[in-house]
């Protein structure tokens, strides 16, 4: 089967600028002070999100002008409009940057009428680049990606995060954590959604699952997994879309396993018996 690429090289060129220099921008200013802001009890946000955010959306504005841009800082369409539009993510996994925790990045999605057509995630403390186009392949630093053969969740290393409203929910969030806890090898919390979907793409992880997320926490993520070979839907295995605030992204294999895990507790919370033909 022939790879299908975008027709205009300069998005993808353009995805993968705009992730690098956004990963320059973070490394000058990483482990120096800098002026943190909360947006929530425990949702930050820094001078350099800002600044990354707007050296993107000038970068746009000069060569794509009739393109959108949903950004985390300065907004955008929350529903899905027509035409192209970018969702970008100037800092995924703030957190961690404002402690001077190096797992952190810049992701990046070029969607079309909703639909993803190009992604770039860029970890600049590890080198890492991760591209894919629709119908193209996902690669890391130019080499292709593929996900992992783990066949059952107890041979699986599985990642999530928690929202920000975790204080109000922590019966719910770490009672699921502790479920696949039971039933994995190991589970990580790495606190950069893009990066874990990466890590599902790059076969480092076997499976992910996070709620309450935004659509630049996981557009880009979740079309590198599917075109390194993954299956990403919602957690209920609904179709996935960046708006749909959730995802769960595996190596395939084990994607039913984990839909039956999140099925089980959550009907174990609601009183109900455990739908057993998933």
């Amino acid at each position: 089967m022939s790879l299908r690429v975008t027709a205009d090289p300069l998005l993808l060129t353009t995805a993968v600028e705009s992730v690098v220099r956004a990963g320059e921008i973070q490394l000058a200013h990483f482990g120096r002070a800098m002026r943190v802001d909360k947006k929530g009890t425990i949702d930050l946000v820094t001078e350099v999100d800002v600044a990354v955010e707007r050296m993107f959306r000038a970068l746009v504005a000069e060569r794509f002008p009739d393109h959108q841009v949903l950004a985390e800082e300065l907004g955008g369409s929350a529903a899905v409009p027509r035409g192209p539009c970018w969702v970008f993510d100037p800092i995924d996994g703030t957190t961690n940057y404002a402690h001077g925790l190096p797992i952190f990045c810049a992701s990046l999605a070029l969607e079309i009428d909703g639909i993803g057509e190009v992604a770039a995630v860029y970890d600049p403390t590890r080198r890492e680049l991760f591209t894919a186009e629709r119908g193209g392949g996902a690669f890391l630093n130019g080499r292709p990606l593929g996900v992992s053969g783990a066949e059952t969740l107890v041979d699986s290393m599985l990642v999530t995060g928690f929202p920000y409203d975790v204080h109000a929910r922590v019966d719910e969030i770490v009672g699921l954590f502790g479920a696949f806890v039971g039933r994995a090898r190991a589970v990580r919390r790495l606190g950069s959604a893009a990066l874990d979907l990466c890590y599902v793409a790059a076969g480092r992880i076997d499976g992910f699952w996070e709620s309450d997320l935004k659509p630049w926490d996981i557009a880009g993520g979740s079309l590198i997994v599917s075109e390194a070979g993954g299956r990403v839907t919602t957690m209920d295995g609904a179709p996935f879309t960046s708006r749909g605030n959730q995802v769960l992204a595996t190596n395939g294999v084990i994607h039913d396993a984990m839909l039956a895990v999140i099925d089980e507790f959550q009907r174990a919370r609601r009183g109900r018996a455990p739908n057993r033909t998933k």
